[in-house]
């Protein structure tokens, strides 16, 4: 009897533990009621769930326990990675400037507004604090660090990229969100504002009140934050036209058709932000592979390339650098421009690409 209250006072601990470190309400809430409905009404909504354009390419997946599985020692950088202290808050923009924080964390400052993407600043991606944790060098910015947010930009619900503990902090900084259909009932479930929410279809846009006009466009990827609901969420890449100014950002998307259909929709783009790491033969198909990026540039007719989703978290059997060391010889092969700032170094368009090789070690 006094086992059994010793191993329901563990217990009670455990679920008290859970609760206030946020692990519970980071997962947040699926769309239900009239916002179910609504979703059941969409052409890439079918049983339940949304679809990709292609069909699932991989029919098995190895598996999804990527914590259970050994890595190399280069999966993660032997040292601290190279980052620039920028003030954020002063940025000048005479063209957009974009500020890359690690992963898929992007600052764009335009003279229509400051837009920031799938913002991470908690240093670790998941519910549990501590499981998938940040590289060393890569946990210098936090979100007091940045300026007030015109438009908040979110490609899909993933842990990597919707961050629970980084947006309620950001909250009442953001003027306005934009993020894929389902997405909307996450944020609402963490305190904000249904009013200040686009939910966004692909193929559908929103023009804002400074004149930033932002689209969605398919990605091939999958959406969800727990293992047992998938796709009840969008996923999707964007579209921005800033003035005169063109970018392209990827969000996670395996390589498909898309990418030359979004070219000859919507190019040339100044820039396209795409996705270059955290491949795996467990997951074939949602995520750009080595020379892939290169070729998704050419599709898109981008003048400029910029690696994202790499050099942040361990999430793939790769070693660190791998990605940006495959992209190079390809995109030049390809005839395509590459720029690779260290974290936290503004780049503005128009500008040279940045080449310095600052991920030379394991």
């Amino acid at each position: 009897m006094i086992r059994s209250f010793l191993w329901a006072g563990m217990a009670a601990l455990w679920l008290t533990a859970i609760v206030g470190c946020g692990m519970v309400r980071s997962m947040g809430k699926d769309p239900y009621g009239d916002e179910l409905a609504r979703l059941d009404t969409l052409p890439n909504y079918k049983n339940g769930a949304f679809e990709n354009l292609a069909e699932r390419a991989d029919s098995t997946i190895k598996s999804k326990w990527l914590f259970l599985r050994s890595h190399p020692e280069t999966v993660r950088p032997s040292q601290a990675l190279p980052w620039v202290k920028t003030d954020l808050k002063t940025l000048p923009a005479p063209a957009p400037t974009v500020v890359w924080f690690g992963h898929s964390s992007l600052l764009i400052k335009t003279g229509q507004g400051n837009i920031l993407i799938d913002p991470i600043f908690s240093n670790h991606a998941g519910p549990v604090p501590g499981l998938i944790t940040a590289f060393k060098g890569t946990t210098n910015y936090h979100a007091a660090d940045m300026p007030p947010i015109d438009v908040l930009i979110i490609s899909h619900d993933h842990y990597d990229h919707l961050d629970y503990r980084t947006l309620v902090k950001l909250k009442d900084r953001i003027k306005m969100a934009v993020v894929p259909m389902g997405v909307g009932s996450d944020l609402v479930y963490w305190g904000f504002d249904r009013k200040k929410i686009i939910e966004l279809n692909w193929s559908q846009s929103t023009t804002l009140p400074g004149g930033l006009q932002i689209t969605a466009t398919p990605a091939q990827h999958r959406s969800n934050r727990s293992y047992s609901k998938e796709n009840k969420t969008l996923w999707a890449s964007y579209v921005i036209q800033a003035g005169q100014y063109r970018l392209f950002y990827s969000g996670d998307s395996g390589y498909g058709p898309h990418f030359k259909q979004i070219g000859k929709q919507y190019g040339p783009f100044d820039l396209a932000l795409l996705e270059c790491g955290q491949y795996s033969p467990n997951w074939p198909w949602t995520h750009l592979w080595l020379g892939q990026s290169a070729q998704a540039a050419v599709d898109l007719q981008a003048r400029m390339l910029q690696p994202i989703h790499w050099a942040k978290f361990e999430e793939a059997n790769h070693p660190w650098n791998e990605p940006i060391e495959k992209l190079l010889p390809a995109a030049e092969k390809a005839g395509i421009q590459v720029n690779v700032p260290r974290i936290g170094e503004p780049y503005t368009l128009g500008n040279p690409p940045m080449k310095t090789i600052w991920w030379d070690f394991d």
